[in-house]
Protein backbone atom coordinates (compact mmCIF):
# COMPACT_ATOMS: atom_id res chain seq x y z
CA UNK A 1 0.00 0.00 0.00
CA UNK A 2 1.75 3.56 -1.31
CA UNK A 3 0.14 6.44 0.25
CA UNK A 4 1.38 10.25 -0.67
CA UNK A 5 -0.37 13.05 1.47
CA UNK A 6 -0.57 16.48 -0.22
CA UNK A 7 -0.36 18.94 2.75
CA UNK A 8 0.30 22.52 3.58
CA UNK A 9 2.47 20.65 6.70
CA UNK A 10 3.94 17.56 6.12
CA UNK A 11 5.76 18.11 9.51
CA UNK A 12 2.74 17.71 11.00
CA UNK A 13 1.94 14.24 10.00
CA UNK A 14 4.94 12.69 9.07
CA UNK A 15 5.69 12.32 12.80
CA UNK A 16 2.72 9.76 13.29
CA UNK A 17 4.48 7.14 10.98
CA UNK A 18 7.61 7.36 12.51
CA UNK A 19 6.04 5.60 15.99
CA UNK A 20 4.42 1.77 16.82
CA UNK A 21 2.75 -0.74 14.54
CA UNK A 22 3.09 2.15 11.51
CA UNK A 23 6.77 2.58 11.66
CA UNK A 24 7.28 -1.12 11.55
CA UNK A 25 4.99 -1.08 8.24
CA UNK A 26 6.96 1.11 6.44
CA UNK A 27 10.31 -0.80 7.32
CA UNK A 28 9.31 -4.78 6.43
CA UNK A 29 9.82 -5.39 3.63
CA UNK A 30 8.78 -9.39 2.42
CA UNK A 31 11.87 -10.80 0.38
CA UNK A 32 11.70 -9.44 -3.05
CA UNK A 33 9.14 -6.38 -2.28
CA UNK A 34 8.46 -3.04 -1.31
CA UNK A 35 7.56 -2.19 2.15
CA UNK A 36 4.23 -3.15 3.33
CA UNK A 37 3.48 0.60 3.65
CA UNK A 38 4.60 3.50 1.88
CA UNK A 39 4.19 7.26 2.99
CA UNK A 40 5.20 10.20 1.35
CA UNK A 41 4.78 13.28 1.98
CA UNK A 42 4.12 16.39 -1.12
CA UNK A 43 4.25 19.94 0.13
CA UNK A 44 1.76 22.11 -1.17
CA UNK A 45 3.76 25.18 -0.48
CA UNK A 46 6.13 23.77 -2.46
CA UNK A 47 4.20 24.24 -5.74
CA UNK A 48 2.87 28.17 -4.48
CA UNK A 49 2.67 30.86 -6.54
CA UNK A 50 5.09 33.71 -7.19
CA UNK A 51 7.94 34.64 -4.36
CA UNK A 52 5.69 34.29 -1.46
CA UNK A 53 4.66 30.41 -2.99
CA UNK A 54 0.99 31.63 -2.83
CA UNK A 55 -1.51 28.58 -1.90
CA UNK A 56 -4.30 30.00 -1.18
CA UNK A 57 -7.08 33.40 -2.16
CA UNK A 58 -10.02 35.25 -1.16
CA UNK A 59 -12.93 33.55 -2.32
CA UNK A 60 -15.20 35.26 -5.50
CA UNK A 61 -18.01 36.41 -4.36
CA UNK A 62 -17.36 37.48 -0.73
CA UNK A 63 -16.84 35.83 2.31
CA UNK A 64 -14.63 34.68 5.16
CA UNK A 65 -11.97 32.57 5.24
CA UNK A 66 -9.23 31.65 2.41
CA UNK A 67 -10.04 29.04 -0.56
CA UNK A 68 -6.91 26.74 -1.63
CA UNK A 69 -6.22 27.95 -5.45
CA UNK A 70 -6.08 25.15 -8.11
CA UNK A 71 -3.19 25.34 -10.08
CA UNK A 72 -0.77 24.53 -6.96
CA UNK A 73 -2.66 21.70 -6.27
CA UNK A 74 -2.56 20.55 -10.32
CA UNK A 75 1.02 21.18 -10.27
CA UNK A 76 1.41 19.27 -7.72
CA UNK A 77 -0.70 16.38 -9.12
CA UNK A 78 1.47 16.41 -12.12
CA UNK A 79 4.53 16.25 -10.54
CA UNK A 80 3.46 13.27 -8.14
CA UNK A 81 2.61 11.29 -11.70
CA UNK A 82 5.71 12.16 -13.21
CA UNK A 83 7.40 10.50 -10.37
CA UNK A 84 5.45 7.75 -10.49
CA UNK A 85 6.40 6.62 -13.79
CA UNK A 86 3.02 6.36 -15.46
CA UNK A 87 1.27 4.42 -11.98
CA UNK A 88 -2.10 5.11 -12.03
CA UNK A 89 -3.20 7.48 -8.99
CA UNK A 90 -6.36 6.85 -7.09
CA UNK A 91 -6.97 10.76 -4.95
CA UNK A 92 -8.78 10.72 -2.37
CA UNK A 93 -9.97 14.11 -0.34
CA UNK A 94 -11.69 14.23 2.77
CA UNK A 95 -14.42 16.11 3.02
CA UNK A 96 -17.76 16.07 4.89
CA UNK A 97 -19.81 16.00 1.94
CA UNK A 98 -17.72 12.68 0.94
CA UNK A 99 -18.74 8.92 1.06
CA UNK A 100 -18.42 8.04 5.31
CA UNK A 101 -15.54 5.86 5.47
CA UNK A 102 -16.09 2.88 7.09
CA UNK A 103 -13.80 -0.79 7.39
CA UNK A 104 -14.93 -2.29 4.46
CA UNK A 105 -13.68 1.04 2.30
CA UNK A 106 -10.77 0.66 5.21
CA UNK A 107 -10.09 -3.01 3.78
CA UNK A 108 -10.78 -2.00 0.21
CA UNK A 109 -7.57 0.76 0.60
CA UNK A 110 -5.40 -1.88 2.62
CA UNK A 111 -5.56 -3.89 -0.98
CA UNK A 112 -5.18 -0.95 -3.60
CA UNK A 113 -2.71 -0.98 -5.82
CA UNK A 114 -2.52 2.22 -7.04
CA UNK A 115 -0.69 4.83 -5.70
CA UNK A 116 -2.94 6.70 -3.40
CA UNK A 117 -2.79 10.51 -3.23
CA UNK A 118 -4.77 12.44 -0.28
CA UNK A 119 -5.81 15.99 -0.85
CA UNK A 120 -6.06 17.86 2.35
CA UNK A 121 -7.85 21.02 2.79
CA UNK A 122 -7.55 23.87 4.65
CA UNK A 123 -9.08 27.42 5.67
CA UNK A 124 -12.79 27.24 3.84
CA UNK A 125 -11.78 24.39 1.28
CA UNK A 126 -10.60 23.75 -2.15
CA UNK A 127 -11.31 25.40 -4.92
CA UNK A 128 -14.00 23.47 -7.10
CA UNK A 129 -12.18 23.42 -10.28
CA UNK A 130 -10.16 20.60 -8.59
CA UNK A 131 -13.09 18.06 -8.32
CA UNK A 132 -13.76 18.64 -11.59
CA UNK A 133 -10.71 18.80 -13.31
CA UNK A 134 -9.73 15.97 -11.32
CA UNK A 135 -10.87 11.97 -11.10
CA UNK A 136 -11.00 13.01 -7.37
CA UNK A 137 -12.90 10.52 -4.57
CA UNK A 138 -14.23 12.49 -1.14
CA UNK A 139 -14.66 11.02 1.84
CA UNK A 140 -15.65 12.03 5.07
CA UNK A 141 -14.74 10.43 8.68
CA UNK A 142 -17.99 11.85 10.31
CA UNK A 143 -20.64 14.57 10.45
CA UNK A 144 -18.24 17.64 11.85
CA UNK A 145 -15.85 20.15 10.86
CA UNK A 146 -11.81 19.96 11.37
CA UNK A 147 -9.20 22.77 10.98
CA UNK A 148 -8.14 20.61 7.41
CA UNK A 149 -7.79 16.93 6.01
CA UNK A 150 -5.06 16.29 8.06
CA UNK A 151 -6.16 14.20 10.70
CA UNK A 152 -8.92 12.38 8.12
CA UNK A 153 -6.29 11.53 6.25
CA UNK A 154 -4.28 9.91 9.27
CA UNK A 155 -7.20 8.11 10.56
CA UNK A 156 -7.80 6.30 7.30
CA UNK A 157 -4.24 5.47 6.19
CA UNK A 158 -4.14 3.42 9.45
CA UNK A 159 -7.46 1.95 9.56
CA UNK A 160 -5.82 0.46 6.36
CA UNK A 161 -2.63 0.15 6.80
CA UNK A 162 -3.40 -2.36 9.60
CA UNK A 163 -5.37 -4.78 7.89
CA UNK A 164 -2.26 -5.67 5.33
CA UNK A 165 -1.57 -9.14 5.99
CA UNK A 166 1.75 -8.83 7.69
CA UNK A 167 1.78 -5.44 9.82
CA UNK A 168 0.28 -7.07 12.69
CA UNK A 169 1.86 -9.16 14.93
CA UNK A 170 -1.31 -11.33 15.65
CA UNK A 171 -3.70 -11.10 12.53
CA UNK A 172 -6.26 -13.16 14.42
CA UNK A 173 -6.79 -9.68 16.72
CA UNK A 174 -8.31 -8.09 13.50
CA UNK A 175 -11.42 -10.65 13.45
CA UNK A 176 -12.57 -9.70 17.02
CA UNK A 177 -12.29 -5.77 17.10
CA UNK A 178 -15.36 -3.67 17.19
CA UNK A 179 -16.54 -2.80 13.42
CA UNK A 180 -13.89 -5.59 12.05
CA UNK A 181 -15.56 -6.92 8.62
CA UNK A 182 -17.03 -10.34 10.47
CA UNK A 183 -18.58 -8.00 13.56
CA UNK A 184 -19.79 -5.72 10.71
CA UNK A 185 -22.03 -8.14 9.69
CA UNK A 186 -23.32 -8.87 12.76
CA UNK A 187 -23.72 -5.28 14.07
CA UNK A 188 -21.96 -5.91 17.21
CA UNK A 189 -19.07 -3.99 19.20
CA UNK A 190 -16.50 -5.62 20.60
CA UNK A 191 -16.34 -7.39 24.38
CA UNK A 192 -14.80 -5.74 27.45
CA UNK A 193 -11.39 -6.56 27.83
CA UNK A 194 -9.31 -7.38 30.94
CA UNK A 195 -5.70 -7.40 32.21
CA UNK A 196 -3.81 -7.83 35.46
CA UNK A 197 -3.86 -7.56 38.62
CA UNK A 198 -6.66 -9.03 38.60
CA UNK A 199 -8.40 -6.94 41.54
CA UNK A 200 -8.09 -3.32 41.25
CA UNK A 201 -9.39 -0.90 43.89
CA UNK A 202 -12.71 -2.99 44.69
CA UNK A 203 -13.25 -3.77 41.24
CA UNK A 204 -12.78 -7.25 40.18
CA UNK A 205 -12.31 -9.06 36.54
CA UNK A 206 -15.34 -11.49 35.62
CA UNK A 207 -14.65 -14.95 37.44
CA UNK A 208 -15.72 -16.60 34.00
CA UNK A 209 -12.39 -15.08 32.85
CA UNK A 210 -10.16 -16.48 35.11
CA UNK A 211 -11.84 -20.04 35.04
CA UNK A 212 -9.47 -21.47 31.97
CA UNK A 213 -12.96 -23.02 30.51
CA UNK A 214 -12.39 -21.42 26.88
CA UNK A 215 -16.13 -22.19 26.12
CA UNK A 216 -17.78 -20.25 28.81
CA UNK A 217 -15.60 -17.40 27.79
CA UNK A 218 -16.34 -17.81 24.64
CA UNK A 219 -20.14 -17.86 25.49
CA UNK A 220 -19.24 -14.80 28.04
CA UNK A 221 -17.68 -12.57 25.35
CA UNK A 222 -20.26 -13.29 22.71
CA UNK A 223 -23.04 -11.85 25.23
CA UNK A 224 -21.22 -9.09 26.54
CA UNK A 225 -20.69 -7.84 23.06
CA UNK A 226 -24.25 -7.80 22.31
CA UNK A 227 -25.63 -6.03 25.37
CA UNK A 228 -22.08 -3.70 24.96
CA UNK A 229 -23.86 -2.68 21.36
CA UNK A 230 -27.46 -3.33 22.82
CA UNK A 231 -26.71 -0.03 25.48
CA UNK A 232 -24.21 1.76 23.20
CA UNK A 233 -25.67 1.68 19.82
CA UNK A 234 -28.55 -0.08 19.50
CA UNK A 235 -29.37 1.17 16.05
CA UNK A 236 -26.63 -1.28 15.04
CA UNK A 237 -28.54 -3.90 15.97
CA UNK A 238 -31.39 -3.06 13.54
Amino acid sequence: MHCIILTLFPGMVSSYFDYSILKRAREKSPAGHAALLGVQFCSLRDFGIGAHHTTDDVPYGGGPGMVLKPEPIFAALEAIREQECGTELRIIMPSPQGVVFNQGMALDFSKETRTMVFICGRYEGIDARVGEGVSVEEVSVGDYILTGGELPALMMIDAAARLIPGVLGEPKSLEEESFSLRNADCGIFEYPHYTRPAQFRGMKVPEVLLSGNHEAIAKWRKEKAFLNTQQRRPDLLT
